[in-house]
């Protein structure tokens, strides 16, 4: 009879053991195993994506910020100076300073002042401004008569200059008029008031256009036979050296 409890009593122990044994496995394939594993790789297979668009969209605000540099420096470029610089100027250079084909000077086209001069002594200063839109030319020498001359008075050969005088619109032509001798020696010494001045055509044997009639000083200008004048010059110091 002991012998047969005592071997109950293993049978018990053996199976009491078994069933602690199952329990203790069972409870550790719950805390560790496959499932807490299982879930911590879904979560990081779920970072993982969302970790890849947040790096694609750094490196698409990467790309897109070179971009942004050269549009900036594109657009920048475009509207730069040197390319609005050129238009103007060429537009500068296509305005014309006078209209049309150069035509002759003569009273209709410009302005005529005659004026005494202190030096050189008993000489005048023609000048002629074009007042017209057109260039013109000053051909040969003045045509002047003073008063109810006939004659109009010799040239300055000496004077002569190597080229037409070319007055574009607002600029002035000069010749000297030597009134009368300096020394005293001219003859037929009088006193005029009134001046006429006309224009030489291209060939310089005749008048052109109509005259101008400058005003003199009240007094008048004295005037003897050795009245004489310059050729046209392009300035005034040209005129006024002979």
């Amino acid at each position: 009879m002991s012998n047969l409890r005592a071997s109950r009593t293993r049978l018990v122990s053996a199976a009491a053991t078994a069933v602690l044994a199952a329990l203790s496995l069972t409870a550790c394939n719950d805390g560790t195993g496959a499932r807490d594993e299982g879930a911590s790789a879904t979560t990081t297979t779920a970072n993982s994506p969302s970790g890849v668009p947040t790096s694609t969209s750094g490196s698409g605000s990467g790309s897109n910020s070179p971009s942004s540099s050269s549009s900036s420096a594109s657009s920048g470029g475009k509207p730069a100076t040197a390319t609005t610089g050129p238009a103007t100027d060429t537009s500068a250079s296509k305005t014309p300073v006078s209209s049309g084909k150069p035509v002759t000077c003569e009273g209709s086209n410009t302005k005529t002042v005659a004026a005494p001069l202190n030096r050189p002594v008993n000489h005048m200063l023609l000048t002629v401004t074009n007042t017209g839109g057109k260039t013109c030319y000053l051909y040969g020498y003045p045509a002047i008569r003073f008063g109810e001359a006939q004659a109009v008075p010799p040239v300055i050969e000496e004077s002569q200059p190597q080229a037409v005088v070319t007055l574009q619109p607002g600029e002035s032509g000069y010749a000297s008029v030597s009134l009368s001798a300096t020394d005293g020696s001219g003859s037929n010494g009088h006193t005029e008031k009134s001046l006429a001045v006309y224009f030489r055509g291209r060939s310089g044997n005749e008048s052109v256009g109509a005259g101008a009639h400058p005003s003199l000083p009240a007094k008048g200008v004295y005037v003897d036979d050795s009245l004489e004048v310059t050729y046209w010059q392009q300035s005034m110091d040209d005129a006024v050296t002979w």
